[in-house]
């Protein structure tokens, strides 16, 4: 199921929030009593994060998560850029969400609350680090806005209690909206003119694909080429 991004998160009683968490969107299957870790576009995660993976082997069997992979720096903030490049000094985490099958119910029809009442009360009691819960944040949304500023955090997520989990769409149930406007982007090339490059083409990480983003000129004498 797909966030839509939004300007502004709605209030009310309808809907609880999350923290945006700046990883990859991950799912994690347990069938037959084989662990399988798969990103949002079906790429094999399991020799990527084998830490993970071998910490979700205590999840009931034919069981279907949803969760993201994030990394902490050495400083323990979150950073996309210690997840890309990750290493003995990062530390991963898999954040679980919600779940679609529970010991081979599929449970995708229920409301998010029910779902999220039987990951906390089916799942998460018998798993460990690096498996953590993405809680709700019990408070009003200003004061999580204003919280996530303080803490240079990238944004807020809204998901409706009563939505039904959907594969593939974005149905604007789930709601995505960034506080701090940041982003890492990656030096992907260059472009060359004479003696050396004319510009440096940028680019940055979605869903775990490069995306070009543009290029730039400015900055650089002859003599830096």
């Amino acid at each position: 199921m797909l966030l839509l991004r939004s300007e502004s998160l709605p209030e009310g009683l309808d809907w609880l929030y999350e923290l945006k968490l700046d990883g990859y969107r991950a799912i994690a299957v347990k069938s037959g009593g084989t662990v399988r870790l798969r990103s949002r576009n079906d790429s094999d995660f399991n020799r990527r994060y084998p830490s993970i993976v071998a910490a979700l082997a205590a999840m009931p069997d034919e069981t279907v998560l949803d969760g993201e992979i994030v990394a902490f720096d050495a400083s323990g903030r979150l950073s996309f850029q210690a997840l890309q490049n990750h290493a003995s000094t990062s530390t991963l985490i898999y954040y679980v969400f919600d779940v679609m099958i529970v010991e081979g119910r599929d449970v995708t029809g229920e409301p998010l609350d029910a779902r999220r009442a039987l990951l906390e009360s089916r799942v998460l009691p018998v798993l460990s680090d690096p498996i953590r819960y993405s809680p709700e944040l019990p408070a009003r949304l200003p004061d999580l806005i204003q919280s996530v500023k303080a803490q240079q955090l990238e944004g807020l997520v809204a998901k409706r209690r009563d939505s039904r989990y959907e594969p593939g769409q974005r149905s604007g149930a789930w709601l995505k909206m960034r506080v701090n406007r940041s982003q890492a982007f990656v030096i992907g090339g260059y472009t060359i003119a004479g003696n050396g490059f004319d510009a440096l083409i940028f680019g940055c990480y979605e869903g775990g694909q490069l995306r070009y983003v543009a290029r730039t000129r400015s900055g650089f004498t002859k003599r830096f080429r």
